[in-house]
């Protein structure tokens, strides 16, 4: 339940804490009133509740999710949780399973959640690999029809940079689906590759070809020898590609030698190249001991988001997977992401403007309407019973108020036993 009720109609929310990042303004927290008319933020309204100190933060963006393998858990659990057991029961049940049908029910469950916890736009990674594109495409656009005006949705595809190929291959089709579909992004999994930097240059020339931004999931792994990432820093500067370009995980950085990973993080930013972070997955499967062995994991997997920043590499966080072989637990919370990446990353005794790296930053990087707390941004709102970043982050804020246009919405959550008829195989 919600920790209050607020009135419906114009209103003025005074004594509220705001991140001072998120209204452009020096320091960390600070006290301060938000209005509210017509479903904006505006000037003051006669009504006034006194909120004592809830915190307000703009709605969420979570701009790295794989929607298609969310809640498969209770029917291709990992055996062992380890990446290469994530991979392979991931592969198995989308050969079984992933119909219209079976994609709908889950990804609509994924999106009611995000809802109502306070997500207003998410990228979706897709697995793309034939026949799967032609499946999972289609019913992307029309979830995403569903859900226009509640969340915004855009999608990646997914495949592994040795399944790519040029536009006589099956992967021309599947970037011709992505571009038939708003908000489509041109995706690949880096690896070691003899041909890799070949593979890239194709993979740029055939986004640029059809004005795609691309997104890339990128040495997800604790071997310091993998370093994709400066495969494609230094390709994209050679081919001048002038899309977007995010990276996602860059776990191996955090293992390698501190010159060799500052000197990487150095090209990323010539290149001006975006990053997403992973946590909480990165966290369940880096330095995982196979099934049977007694050892404590010693490396987390966390990229250097102090380094880039440092460096001015736009940085944010993101949920990742949801209940399936990849990260058994989640549920599209963005609080929790934020709560989790603070104690993992240790964003706490930092900057004071990592708040954005949850909301603004990643609307930035993605080109999704900015969330703002300024006068005539939309009135969609995060308000926690916290009056402090500890206590914000202290508890899961359950009872928080998610306000869209101006309006308390229900924040029911599923039942997972909606899912019930799905798991049965």
């Amino acid at each position: 339940m919600d920790f209050r009720t607020l009135p419906n109609g114009p209103i003025t929310l005074s004594n509220v804490t705001v991140p001072a990042c998120l209204l452009s303004r020096e320091g960390d927290l600070i006290r301060t009133d938000i209005s509210i008319a017509d479903g904006r933020i505006g000037p003051a309204q006669a009504l006034a509740v006194d909120m004592q100190g809830a915190m307000v933060l703009p709605a969420f963006v979570d701009m790295h999710t794989h929607l298609d393998k969310g809640h498969i858990w209770d029917r291709a659990p990992n055996p062992d949780g380890t990446f290469a057991g994530a991979l392979d029961t991931v592969r198995a049940d989308s050969t079984a399973h992933w119909t219209a049908e079976d994609l709908h029910a889950r990804i609509g469950f994924s999106l009611r959640s995000a809802y109502a916890h306070g997500t207003r736009a998410i990228r979706t990674h897709l697995d793309s690999i034939p026949p799967q594109d032609d499946i999972s495409w289609p019913v992307f656009r029309e979830i995403q029809a569903d859900w226009a005006g509640r969340i915004t949705l855009q999608a990646a595809c997914l495949i592994g940079c040795d399944k790519w190929t040029d536009d006589s291959g099956p992967f021309g089709h599947t970037a011709d689906l992505v571009a038939a579909t708003p908000g489509g992004v041109l995706g690949m999994v880096t690896y070691p590759m003899a041909d890799l930097r070949d593979r890239l240059r194709g993979f740029f020339r055939q986004a640029a070809a059809r004005g795609l931004d691309a997104d890339f999931h990128v040495d997800e792994t604790m071997d310091q020898g993998v370093e994709t990432l400066r495969d494609i820093a230094e390709i994209a500067q050679e081919t001048g590609f002038d899309g977007r370009i995010v990276v996602g995980h860059c776990c191996s950085l955090s293992t390698q030698d501190e010159a060799r990973a500052r000197d990487t993080l150095d090209l990323v930013a010539k290149a001006g190249i975006d990053v997403v972070s992973l946590p909480m997955c990165n966290l369940y499967l880096q330095d995982r001991a196979p099934k049977g062995t007694v050892r404590t994991p010693r490396f987390r997997g966390i990229t250097l988001v102090h380094e880039m920043r440092a460096r001015g590499i736009r940085v944010c966080f993101a949920s990742d997977n949801t209940r399936d072989p990849f990260y058994a637990y989640g549920d599209m919370d963005m609080l929790e992401v934020m709560r989790e990446t603070t104690r993992i990353g240790h964003l706490d005794h930092s900057r004071t403007d990592w708040a954005g790296a949850f909301s603004v930053t990643p609307a930035a990087i993605c080109g999704f309407e900015p969330p703002d707390l300024s006068e005539g941004a939309p009135a969609d709102l995060v308000i926690c019973k916290a009056r402090s970043w500890t206590e914000l982050f202290a508890r899961p804020q359950a009872d928080r108020i998610v306000l869209r246009n101006g309006r308390q919405i229900d924040r029911t959550l599923p039942d997972y036993a909606d899912l019930d008829d799905l798991m049965r195989t």
